[in-house]
């Protein structure tokens, strides 16, 4: 296969596993994603769907959220782990919001970044799923499958973006992150791989990748 049909390959198979995309952190609004997204950093989706409605039951906007106390935010979400950061990091972006931004969510890298505990990753998310511009934010499992699929040297997460962002088209790039992700939790994890249920990487996947794979079952 050409590189071309390759990701071809890629895209109608995730557009066939996936023509409904479902979003991982529950949210209702700019705000409540971006406080999700920065509580995910080293957590789970899991764990923190299950403490945002507490948080968010107490306050779900920036001048809510100011009246509580960074003590009383990390109370709340100590479960996600990280609390201490992140805590702090929700009051003080809720307060720059409201200072700089009249209590909204900014649409640029730029702004989003510079809010105290949001990084690349967090405001990429943050512009693909709250306001549909095109982004491509690279978690843990984007980085091992475009590795895997031989579509990246995998050095870090910044070259994995750029790689990705230069063989996919730019309208697939919000519906490709999130299907890349979905398939490597389902058939494509870290752990407890099984590669006949993993048809993309089985059909494309790095040669060294599927040797090692295969001596290590042998």
């Amino acid at each position: 296969m050409t590189k071309k049909e390759k990701v071809e390959f890629v895209i109608n198979t995730l557009k066939d596993l996936y023509p409904e995309i479902p979003i991982p952190l529950d949210h209702k609004d700019p705000y409540t994603l971006l406080i999700a997204v920065l509580m995910s950093a080293q957590s789970t989706d899991v764990r923190v769907n299950k403490i945002t409605p507490l948080l968010f039951e107490r306050a779900d906007n920036p001048y809510d959220m100011i009246k509580l106390s960074v003590e009383e935010i990390r109370e709340i979400i100590k479960p996600v782990g990280l609390s201490p950061m992140k805590s702090k990091g929700i009051h003080g972006l809720s307060q720059i919001l409201i200072d700089k931004h009249n209590g909204q969510v900014p649409k640029t890298y730029e702004a989003l970044e510079a809010l105290p505990a949001v990084g690349h990753k967090t405001a990429a998310v943050v512009l693909s799923q709250a306001f549909g511009i095109p982004a491509f934010p690279v978690d843990t499992h984007i980085h091992r499958l475009m590795y895997r699929w031989n579509l990246t040297n995998g050095k870090n997460v910044v070259q994995t973006e750029k790689d990705a962002k230069r063989i996919f088209p730019e309208e697939l790039w919000n519906d490709l992150h999130l299907q890349i992700i979905w398939y490597g939790r389902e058939y494509s994890p870290a752990r407890g791989w099984d590669l006949e249920k993993d048809i993309i990487t089985k059909t494309i996947g790095r040669k060294t990748v599927l040797d090692a794979y295969y001596k290590k079952k042998s």
